[in-house]
Parts: structure tokens; C-alpha cells; sequence
């Protein structure tokens, strides 16, 4: 006979639908925690814990970077604007792997959908060398040094296909985000994920993608916490065309917002 507390989990387990089983399963797979912990961490003392980032470890074969809060804020954020109806596609901007992008592209699966697209933008070549003339922010980085930032759109397609999820509503925008933003005709758009990390790459895909973000649409920025000019780009942003749309903390770095 089985226990309260064992019978009480059993049900909680039968009681979730069939969607949640998968989006579960595909956050656990594309985080690499399906067969356990991922290798020890040095950028995180050696830790793991459920902000941290999984895929830091060059020898993790992780499809993201993402710890499990904002990955699970991610399947969140996209699931309510697919329930508030929010019109609109998905874009990340910075995508390394795939692995956010392939979690959006599950929740549209997930809820039968057809007639939404995920926009997955990236140079595929790593971060730009910093454009100092234009953005005296970024002086200093040395984020395009870091080779492990660079993964091809063919590495990221198979990643997609691994899930059965490679499908014409995935749209590759391959290029630096000031060479191909600008020029995207997409949207409007009903969440964005920016993952760029530096002020260049943060304010081009606010300025160029933000003013088609549905009202009541969301907007993740992954570095907000992590990175000085990431937070700055920001903060400039707002400022400058008096967005007051309060920023929730998804753990030590990730911030988000819903478009008023």
C-alpha cells in the first residue's frame, strides 16, 4: 500500500497533462539534466545550482547556457502570451546552442500551434569586436576573444532536427545584430529574449525589435545582471522613450518586462 506522501505525489504526477510531461522533459534535455548533474562548473566555484548556467562548462554538451529559473521563465513568459493571446512570433537574439529556441519552438508544439514562428538571430560566428566609435560602452570587451561563443547555424539546425522540431516555422537570422536587425521584416512579435551581452548587441535589438513587441507582450534580457554594459543599454533604452513597465528578477542575471 502505498504511503500518504508517496500516493499524494502520484497523483500530482498523473494529474499533469500530457503538455507539461513534454515541456518538462524538453527543459531537462536541452539543459542536459536528463542523465543528472552537468560537470563541474568552474565560473560557478564549482556549484550547480538552478540559477546557474549548465553550459558553461566547455565540455558540456548542454544546448544552453540557461539555468532551470530562466529556462522555466521562459516556458512561462511564452505559454501566457500564448493564453493572453498576445499576437505576435517569438525571437531570441544570441542563441549559442539553440536551446531557447528550440524550448519556444516545444511550447508551440506543445499547444498545437501553427501560426506562430521562432526567430532565432545570430552571427553564429561569436560576439562582434567592439565598435568603440559607435559605442563607447563596449570598450574593453573581449567577449568576441572567446571561441566557445561561436557555434555555425548547421550545429544549431541539428540541435533543432535532435527534437524533431526543425520545421519552416523556425526562421534563422544569421548575421551581426546591427547588419540584420534594422533590416528584419518580421513581427510584431509577442516575446523577445535578448542574449548578447554586450551594449551594442543589447540596445540594436531593443531599438530595432522593441517598438514591434505587441502591447502585453514580454521582453527577457539574460545579461541584465551579468554584464555592466548589458545593463546600461537598458537602462538607456527606457530612459529614453520613458518606458515605466516594472522589471521582475528571474535570478541573479535574467530580468524581464511586459509591454504596457
Amino acid at each position: 500500500m502505498l504511503s500518504a506522501r508517496k500516493s499524494g505525489q502520484f497523483l500530482m504526477r498523473a494529474n499533469r497533462s500530457t503538455s507539461d510531461l513534454y515541456l518538462d522533459l524538453l527543459v531537462k534535455s536541452v539543459s542536459n539534466l536528463i542523465y543528472g548533474p552537468p560537470p563541474l562548473d568552474p565560473w560557478n566555484d564549482g556549484l550547480f545550482r538552478v540559477d546557474a548556467r549548465p553550459g558553461r562548462d566547455r565540455h558540456s554538451p548542454a544546448h544552453t547556457m540557461v539555468g532551470l529559473l530562466r529556462l522555466e521563465n521562459l516556458r512561462e513568459l511564452a505559454q501566457r502570451a500564448i493564453d493572453l493571446s498576445v499576437p505576435g512570433d517569438f525571437i531570441e537574439t544570441g542563441v549559442w546552442r539553440g536551446g531557447c529556441c528550440i524550448l519556444m519552438r516545444g511550447v508551440l508544439a506543445a499547444n498545437q500551434i501553427d501560426d506562430r514562428k521562432i526567430y532565432v538571430a545570430d552571427s553564429f560566428e561569436g560576439l562582434p569586436v567592439p565598435n568603440v566609435e559607435v559605442f563607447p560602452q563596449d570598450a574593453g570587451s573581449t567577449l568576441h576573444q572567446i571561441a566557445d561563443l561561436a557555434v555555425s547555424m548547421e550545429t544549431v539546425k541539428a540541435n533543432f532536427d535532435r527534437y524533431d522540431l526543425l520545421d519552416d516555422q523556425v526562421v534563422f537570422v544569421e548575421g551581426y545584430f546591427s547588419d540584420t536587425l534594422p533590416a528584419l521584416d518580421a513581427g510584431p512579435f509577442a516575446l523577445m529574449r535578448l542574449d548578447g551581452d554586450m551594449y551594442e548587441s543589447t540596445y540594436v535589438a531593443l531599438d530595432a525589435l522593441y517598438p514591434k513587441l505587441s502591447p502585453g507582450g514580454f521582453i527577457i534580457v539574460d545579461d541584465y545582471g551579468a554584464t555592466e554594459a548589458c545593463r546600461r543599454a537598458v537602462t538607456d533604452y527606457r530612459t529614453k522613450f520613458g518606458i515605466t513597465g516594472d522589471l521582475q528578477e528571474v535570478d541573479w542575471t535574467a530580468v524581464y518586462w511586459q509591454k504596457l
